[in-house]
């Protein structure tokens, strides 16, 4: 008795409307690529090429007469930055690198604290005029940038010296006797900060609050609710967006800031920012100012990733 024959499965045809839909699809994927392409590009030249270089440098051995050695890898910049070496050739703890990152850290807190507590009122005062006004206003806190910089710290020199026009007013108003010494403290430096990067506070708010619904206020007051409630119930809540945003925009700045603290701040406050340009400069320590750099960078990128996930967790759970 013949096996019985197999049936063998002929494969199905395939639609034209599904080869349609393939290469279309295909075609929207690589004109997605095309449209990207040019910002991955820029990223990876301008960002992640140098970060990669420095990450290199800061592996890398000092050389002789400064700059590195090529080749020769250790790890002497990392442990440099955390201790020092004694005459006998033993490690100790070495704190004056941390002072200088703490009080950077110290400084651009308070930096963020003030200009939040001036750039949300002068927010909320611009979203409430009316709209023909609006425009003048935010070209009026974008005025500042129209001046470099570096002008307008020298311009806080002038004002904070010991014969500058604040010692001068408060002479001549009979509040002070002498001179107080105002240019190079950490007063000064914050000082600096804070009229540097408030417009980048102001902004972000200003753009969360002119949105809001002043209905939203009118039925938290018909609900029994007074001003202060009011304000921290519905108004506070809805520019969130903006305050978190307006504050990463100045920390961050504030922490790498260079010019404000060498001009305002003198010898005696060094900053991050002024600590590392001495290593490449003066020092001609490449790889403790690269590993200096890198450890700022690791410090930021772990508060802003506690500060997602604190953040990014659903109402309700804590």
């Amino acid at each position: 008795m013949a096996p019985p024959r197999q049936a063998h499965s002929t494969p199905s045809p395939i639609s034209p409307f599904t080869s349609l839909a393939n290469l279309l699809r295909g075609s929207q994927r690589a004109r997605l690529i095309l449209l990207i392409a040019p910002a991955l590009l820029i990223i990876g030249v301008f960002m992640l090429l140098p970060l990669g270089l420095m990450a290199y440098v800061s592996i890398l051995e000092r050389g002789i007469n400064g700059g590195v050695q090529w080749g020769v890898h250790t790890v002497d910049a990392y442990v440099a930055f955390l201790f020092e070496e004694d005459l006998l050739g033993n490690l100790a703890i070495n704190p004056d690198y941390l002072q200088i990152f703490g009080r950077s850290f110290l400084l651009s807190f308070v930096t963020t604290a003030a200009c939040l507590a001036i750039g949300f009122p002068a927010a909320f005062y611009m979203a409430l005029q009316p709209e023909k006004y609006r425009n003048l206003l935010i070209f009026l806190v974008t005025i500042p940038f129209w001046t470099n910089l570096l002008v307008r710290n020298y311009a806080w020199i002038l004002l904070l010296r010991s014969n500058g026009l604040v010692n001068e007013s408060l002479m001549g108003l009979g509040l002070i006797d002498a001179p107080i010494t105002l240019l190079y403290t950490n007063f000064a430096i914050t000082l600096g900060l804070v009229y540097s990067f408030l417009p980048f506070m102001v902004l972000p708010i200003y753009a969360s609050l002119e949105k809001l619904d002043l209905r939203l206020v009118e039925a938290a007051f018909d609900l029994g609710a007074n001003k202060r409630r009011a304000f921290q119930r519905v108004i506070v809540p809805l520019a969130l967006p903006g305050i978190a945003a307006g504050c990463i925009l100045v920390f961050v700045p504030s922490l790498g800031a260079f010019i404000t603290p060498e001009l305002l701040g003198g010898s005696r406050s060094m900053m991050i920012g002024n600590l590392i340009q001495s290593q490449f400069g003066a020092a001609r320590n490449w790889p403790l100012g690269a590993a200096l750099a890198f450890a700022l960078l690791a410090i930021v990128l772990l508060a802003m990733m506690v500060y997602l996930m604190r953040f990014r967790r659903p109402p309700g759970t804590g």
